[in-house]
């Protein structure tokens, strides 16, 4: 479950550094799977309203707006979402604005209309994954008000809960257990949500009555009507607060229904009580029964799923989900809110049988709190009577008998510090059960703790020795060193990460080579102030090499000799830097002769190895940028760039030796190697949805190069667009010089929506606006 820090601030105070936080989690058994940042902490980008739209005179699928963003003059926006109407409130990202992914804001022309901004939706603004079309913003939002402060940033935290821990599926549940860990004070919650009456308290009459046939399934269970309700748009802050963890938003309603089981951890349901006939019946569903639910499914039943009904039909399946013909619409006026108890076993079952999980059913599988039912039932009308206008639930009814508390559990001091080894003070054992929600007996000879309702897996002794030693901190029991278990090293780190790129290397078609990490007297003038040693052994062996390329080129030479048709070697290994000496760790690559060293039956051409299988064996091991470069030595040469830095280089050299076959090497910095793979590896899930090609096919000057193309490409920031490939290149043969002839070049383009299947006609407008980005930014020429 995904988690606002933000929101956990709300009820109890906060190390500021996250990872403190993360650590005391993890450290106290609750994993934190991920930290993420979320939230718009963004300049020049503001609250507008659209006053005008109109057609674009040159693009069917844009249109051209004005907006007011406060400032006193007007803006024409051009714009491709279609969800919006004239009216609306929206983000605006004015000139200068800077979004997620580095996406950089300005004044253009779009099709030959000026466009002084651009309207924003909540992928863009990175508030939520929805890039369908503009966030519509609150119409109570105020124009020209910085968008970060209806989106403050925030920290998301994606825990992963243990099935025996329901309590914390909430912002509340989590936000107690962090106060119970640090043994800082739990905030006051609305007296809405803690306080209040008793179910006797709540009782009222109102048109619906309840009945519960079905006890062991559903204890208790309980109805509110609202009146006069006005279901619309959720205001800003109550959407931002469930998108931020994941939940879409919908109407006010049921956001206000997501919002306190995010807040509280009670799912509620809100019926449109104008679709219910007659009074509402807990049972069991009939063999064979059809259930239209919410999803737009129907759904097959058996005698063992429990439902929500009236006197004509099922309208909920009990703790899944509701049903499409009682869900809450626009033009619904009154509302009944369910919230209850279901059996975990039975909503378990159900939810299994008909592969049909929910947040709800999430929850209430894992055991809901008894006692938090009807405050979740308080708040959540209070809410919807907050944010739809609503006329105060003054009708209230429920069924059944909520839950007993769970049995007491006795606590011997004596087992406790046997069994953890050490002394913990019995104050200090009290203490802590006690910040966790338990309560003393002092009746009995040995203590008994009352158990709170929200913590039903403490059940033995043991337990409750677990919870003091998760506060106490497990940490501060000594370990007793039964092995020789040394613990990881950075050491064991990089060897683990060499045995990787031995093996990706050798994968590519290389073999590994080892050579002496000193060299001859011949090789020092070159090495340019190589370290010499005071005795060296032979002539050969005189100095410290600063490179690993002299190393290599000697065992390509010996290879040749004995008449090797393709060699491909590298090597990893030391070299010292010159004057200082400091290690340095590094990777060579050699390559000389044949593509494939044996013979093809098939009788296609023998290809010599060049530049390109040199290259793309290193773009093997990360996204690495090459520039072209001169140095003596070198036909070809070209500088390694990683980022910003020059981490190696690589190139043909013009020396051969005896060699029938260019010799191409390349040497650069393991340690940056590490960081690129690292960057590159990461986990994509396999796609459900086709990929649409396109192509483009273009004349450019001599002097455009691959990279500034891909660059033009990439600052379309076209998401439908997934890859680009370069399949074709020659120069036109006209009889000018090298450096006046223009070149050719065709790539292929890869889109693909994760969500949907593309239509052709999504396709063509973005490659139409690729097209028309590369012919005004680079001076393409295209081929039709």
């Amino acid at each position: 479950m995904k988690f606002s820090v933000n929101w956990l601030r709300e009820f109890v105070e906060l190390s500021p550094r996250i990872d403190a936080l993360a650590e005391l989690l993890t450290m106290s058994g609750i994993e934190i799977e991920a930290i993420e940042k979320h939230g718009t902490d963004f300049d020049h980008v503001v609250v507008a309203q659209i006053t005008e739209s109109k057609p674009h005179p040159n693009a069917d699928r844009l249109t051209v707006c004005v907006v007011d963003d406060g400032s006193g003059t007007k803006r024409q926006i051009v714009c491709g979402a279609k969800n919006y109407r004239v009216g609306d409130k929206v983000p605006l990202a004015l000139p200068g604005a800077e979004l997620t992914g580095g996406l950089k804001i300005g004044a253009s022309k779009l099709r030959g209309v000026e466009s002084e901004g651009m309207l924003c939706s909540a992928k863009e603004l990175g508030v939520a994954e929805d890039a369908a079309g503009l966030l519509i913003l609150s119409p109570e939002a105020k124009i020209g008000t910085p968008i970060r402060e209806l989106f403050p940033p925030d920290t998301i935290l994606d825990v992963e809960i243990t099935p025996n821990r329901g309590d914390l599926l909430s912002h509340f549940g989590l936000a107690r257990e962090i106060a119970a860990l640090t043994a800082n004070k739990l905030r006051d919650v609305a007296a809405a949500v803690t306080g209040g009456r008793t179910a006797a308290d709540d009782s009222g009459s109102y048109n619906h009555g309840v009945k519960i046939s079905a006890l062991s399934e559903c204890p208790f269970y309980s109805a509110r009507r609202i009146e006069n309700v006005r279901v619309g748009p959720s205001p800003d802050w109550l959407r931002a607060k469930i998108e931020s963890v994941g939940i879409r938003s919908i109407n006010n309603v049921v956001d206000v229904s997501n919002f306190v089981m995010l807040e509280l951890g009670q799912p509620t349901h809100a019926f449109d009580a104008d679709k219910l006939s007659g009074e509402i019946k807990v049972r069991l569903a009939r063999e064979g029964e059809k259930f239209l639910a919410l999803d737009g499914k129907i759904y097959p039943l058996t005698s063992q799923n429990l439902v929500i009904a009236d006197d004509e039909r099922a309208v909920g399946i009990a703790g899944v989900m509701g049903g499409e013909e009682s869900g809450v619409t626009e033009s619904t006026k009154d509302v009944l809110l369910e919230s209850a108890y279901f059996s975990p076993a039975s909503i378990r079952r159900t939810a299994r049988d008909l592969n049909l999980p929910s947040d709800a059913s999430y929850r209430f599988e894992r055991g809901v709190d008894p006692q938090m039912i009807l405050p979740a039932s308080r708040r959540a009308a209070n809410l919807i009577c907050e944010v739809a206008g609503a006329k105060p639930p003054a009708t209230f009814g429920v069924a059944g008998k909520l839950p007993p508390d769970p049995p007491d559990v006795s606590l011997s001091y004596a087992r406790l510090d046997r069994l953890l080894g050490i002394q913990i003070e019995p104050a200090t054992a009290d203490a802590i059960l006690t910040r966790f929600g338990l309560s003393k007996s002092d009746s009995a000879s040995r203590p008994l703790w009352k158990i709170p309702s929200y913590r039903r897996d403490l059940q033995r002794e043991v337990d409750l020795i677990e919870e003091i030693i998760r506060a106490h901190g497990i940490e501060k029991i000594p370990s007793a060193d039964r092995s020789r278990f040394t613990p990881l090293s950075e050491a064991d780190d990089n060897f683990d990460f060499e045995t990787k790129l031995r093996r990706d290397l050798i994968a590519l078609g290389l073999t590994e080579a080892r050579t002496s990490s000193l060299i001859a007297r011949s090789e020092v003038a070159r090495a340019n102030g190589a370290i010499e040693l005071r005795n060296p052994l032979s002539e050969d062996h005189v100095a410290l090499r600063t490179s690993l390329i002299a190393g290599l080129l000697g065992a390509v030479a010996r290879n040749i000799r004995a008449g090797a048709e393709r060699i491909a070697l590298f090597e990893i290994g030391n070299t010292f830097a010159p004057r200082t000496g400091e290690q340095q760790r590094r990777l060579a690559i050699a390559l000389c002769g044949q593509v494939a060293s044996a013979k093809d039956w098939r009788g296609a051409k023998k290809r010599q190895l060049d530049f390109f299988d040199l290259k793309g064996a290193l773009n093997a091991l990360g996204a690495f940028e090459f520039r072209p470069s001169k140095q003596a030595g070198f036909v070809l040469m070209a500088e390694i760039f990683y980022e910003t830095e020059q981490i190696g280089y690589a190139g043909q050299l013009s020396v051969t030796t005896s060699a029938t076959a260019p010799i191409l090497v390349a040497e650069i910095d393991l340690a940056h190697i590490a960081q690129a793979k690292e960057d590159a590896e990461r986990f994509k899930e396999m796609d459900r949805y086709p990929e649409v090609t396109r192509d483009i096919a273009m004349f450019v000057g001599p002097k455009v190069t691959h990279a500034e193309i891909l660059r033009a490409i990439a600052a379309a920031n076209e998401p439908l667009l997934e890859k680009v490939e370069l399949f074709d290149l020659f120069m036109e043969n006209d009889g000018k010089k090298a450096l006046e002839m223009k070149k050719s070049l065709a790539y292929s383009l890869t889109y693909r929506d994760k969500n949907r299947t593309l239509t052709s006609e999504e396709v063509s407008a973005v490659h139409a606006r690729i097209r028309e980005r590369l012919r005004n930014e680079i001076g393409a020429e295209l081929r039709e």
